[in-house]
């Protein structure tokens, strides 16, 4: 028989409290004394429960500091207590005493006085709950049921927060500001130059930004000591004084999965049934195999280092929605011997977008997909974003730079080109753990361009790009055309394009690619950047190399970067003589490349590029059907069936020579237009809300079955 498991810290599955009411009042839950309800709501949430379930409907109530759910609730009970109710009650209606029975062992409970949550920014209805070993995905009925609950959550979390520690450690304001009007004002008036009334502001700027800096620092470090000595305080003092002489030792809970997989009677859409929350808490057993006080302060130290790590302290946890693959799906077929000369010596000179060359020269990704790569770093913009906050421009525009070098990474090794895309195909990528909703759409066939817009915490990327390729022989050079803007929520703006990318060694020798010339990353304030991609040689030892400086407004250098563009990248402070102070590679490291992954394809794609073109459990119903990941030629060369694949690819390019006709006759992008005649293409919305009601209204199946008379027509 399974031994039931109950922990502090985690959402616990409960048979029942010592001494319970018995008459479907709440139990004695041991946090703070009760305070007449304070805060008690109660209400119908989503539960995500597992990738076969999906999203189960649960009783949730806020009670004295503890969320609580199950499958059952009685109406009753919140007429009797008088539990403000959040959202559609009327969903809810009595079941019969058997659907009790069936439903009294799938419970929960969440201490909220150690735990966090915070709103999904993909989705105006969901929210998470986060505890020291578990994470609870819900979703509302509506963006105000949400807002209502967050304000819930949060009023019960200050009420019953342990307040004498937070007294004992004052808050810190980390948002000061500096003037030096006053100062100024006073040396002209003693008559003290100009310019040396500047250099002296200068200097009280630099000095205020560092201390600054420092304060932010220790603003964090103390964050993170409440927060851990919170935790500890829960551990030596989890129940009431009377039942910690029963209770001196218990073991980690079961997973929510656990707790679902005793649902064994399904709870239909038409059907839905709940009761009270606590009365399917039974008499609470404990595991012989349990761990002790000492043991989870151990764990909950250790984490708390790990918390004060440099890099990390930028990443916010944010929740996985779903695990993503590792691996490309095993090849079906063998794939044959093709050799790359023979199909484009005939073609020295011309643009190759237009050559049609067989499946076999492709990687199983679009240029669309090949645009969200660059987006694998984008915690460097998370960290810019940070540091503008508190001031430090210096550092914001170093992780800037460090972000544009970062997307040539994944092109070490890709010898394969991607998918063009069709006119009108478009790909999304949403990474909640990211924190970032990447899309992109192309939005001209001839000339070739791409546009693509990205949100992240506090900034925002766009740009589009058009890829002007020739051939000359033993090599592939490729220009590109466009320019990549990111702003920040406080209006700062950078803007740069890329630099030129070559192919070598197409006939004899090894095939490489090289990344050469000058990067020019302009800000609209104080800082800029120029950066030079080193063309490599034939002879030379050391290729891939990257270096520049930071400029300010005036010209005047005041840091330099260096290293690879596949490998890391660090930076030293210029002082005032133009003189490099380099320290310790740790400490002056802005980037570094992420590990290989385990699975080597020989298309060498990255960890990140592994999982562009997955449909992910629930995914395929929400995407329109000119998503890349419906493409069937680039569908059937990742499971390895080439001949499929080729057969598909030159259906789709006989359909492709009409988009020049469709573009002529009037065709105008969806998500995407001109700010100008001559301007870029920007993100005009609306994508990510027909998404939300699943509306493709005037979405065209691109990769289906073409009519060339009525196409033209």
């Amino acid at each position: 028989m399974r031994m039931k498991e109950m922990h502090p810290l985690c959402c616990m599955p409960i048979e029942a409290f010592a001494g319970g009411n018995g008459d479907g009042s709440p139990p004695n839950v041991p946090t703070h004394p009760p305070i007449a309800n304070a805060g008690a709501v109660a209400g119908v949430l989503h539960k995500w429960t597992n990738y076969s379930k999906g999203w189960r409907s649960r009783w949730f109530l806020l009670h004295n500091g503890v969320l609580s759910y199950s499958k059952s609730r009685r109406s009753d009970y919140l007429i009797a207590t008088g539990v403000r109710t959040i959202g559609d009650a009327s969903l809810s209606r009595t079941s019969s005493v058997n659907d009790r029975r069936k439903n009294r062992h799938s419970a929960g409970i969440v201490h909220l006085k150690i735990s966090s949550f915070r709103e999904s920014r993909s989705d105006d209805r969901r929210f998470y709950i986060f505890t020291a070993t578990k994470t609870l995905h819900l979703r509302t009925n509506s963006k105000k049921d949400r807002i209502a609950w967050i304000e819930a959550l949060a009023s019960t979390r200050n009420l019953f927060s342990p307040r004498p520690l937070d007294e004992n450690l004052s808050a810190v304001p980390n948002d000061l500001s500096l003037s030096t009007e006053r100062l100024k004002k006073k040396l002209l008036e003693e008559g003290v130059s100009q310019s040396l009334v500047s250099e002296c502001e200068q200097i009280m700027l630099s000095e205020f930004a560092e201390i600054q800096g420092q304060l932010r620092v220790f603003c964090e470090e103390r964050s993170t000591l409440l927060d851990t000595l919170r935790q500890l305080e829960v551990l030596k003092h989890p129940f009431s004084s009377s039942e910690c002489e029963k209770y001196t030792v218990f073991s980690t809970t079961e997973s929510s999965d656990e707790i679902d997989k005793q649902e064994v009677e399904e709870v239909s859409d038409e059907e839905i049934s709940f009761f009270d929350t606590h009365e399917s808490f039974h008499e609470l057993t404990i595991s012989d195999d349990s761990m002790t006080v000492e043991s989870h302060m151990n764990v909950l130290a250790e984490s708390a280092e790990q918390l004060n790590n440099k890099e990390d302290s930028f990443r916010e946890p944010l929740p996985l929605d779903v695990e993503r693959r590792t691996k490309l799906p095993d090849p079906l077929e063998k794939e044959k011997s093709v050799s790359l000369w023979s199909m484009i010596k005939d073609n020295v000179g011309k643009d190759l977008t237009r050559v049609c060359l067989p499946v076999y020269f492709n990687e199983p990704i679009s240029s669309l997909q090949k645009c969200c790569e660059d987006m694998e770093y984008s915690y460097l913009l998370d960290k810019a974003y940070e540091y503008g906050k508190v001031g430090d421009s210096l550092q914001r525009i170093l992780n800037v730079a460090a972000f544009a070098v970062s997307g040539y990474a994944s092109s070490e090794g890709r010898h394969c080109k991607p998918f063009n895309p069709l006119l009108g195909e478009t790909y999304e990528a949403d990474f909640p753990d990211k924190g970032i909703r990447f899309f992109s759409e192309k939005v001209s066939h001839h000339p070739t361009i791409i546009a693509c817009h990205c949100e992240g915490k506090g900034w925002k990327f766009w740009g589009d790009s058009n890829l002007r390729t020739k051939f000359w022989g033993r090599s592939i050079q490729l220009d590109p055309v466009g320019v990549l803007t990111l702003e920040f929520d406080d209006g700062e703006i950078f803007q740069w394009s890329k630099v030129t990318t070559s192919i070598y060694n197409l006939i004899l020798g090894k095939l490489y690619c090289d990344h050469h010339g000058t990067m020019h990353i302009r800000g609209n304030r104080q800082f800029s950047s120029r950066l030079r991609f080193k063309e490599q040689s034939i002879l030379d030892r050391n290729p891939h190399q990257v270096d520049g400086f930071i400029e300010d407004a005036s010209g005047k250098k005041v840091a330099s970067i260096y290293g690879k563009w596949d490998d890391c990248l660090h930076y030293a402070c210029i002082d005032g003589a133009g003189k490099e102070c380099r320290t310790s590679n740790d400490s002056s490291l802005l980037w570094r490349l992420n590990s290989p992954p385990v699975n080597v394809t020989r298309y060498n794609l990255t960890s990140f590029a592994i999982t562009l073109n997955e449909i992910t459990p629930g995914l395929q119903e929400k995407l329109p059907p000119t998503d890349s990941r419906f493409r069937p030629d680039q569908r059937h060369l990742e499971n390895g069936e080439y001949e499929k694949a080729n057969l598909e690819k030159q259906r789709l390019e006989r359909r492709q020579r009409m988009s020049r006709k469709l573009q002529e006759c009037g065709w105008k992008p969806r998500w995407f237009q001109k700010e100008s005649e001559n301007g870029p293409y920007r993100y005009v919305g609306g994508y990510w809300e027909s998404r939300e009601d699943k509306r493709w209204d005037g979405c065209q199946d691109i990769f289906g079955e073409f009519n060339e008379d009525a196409a033209v027509s």
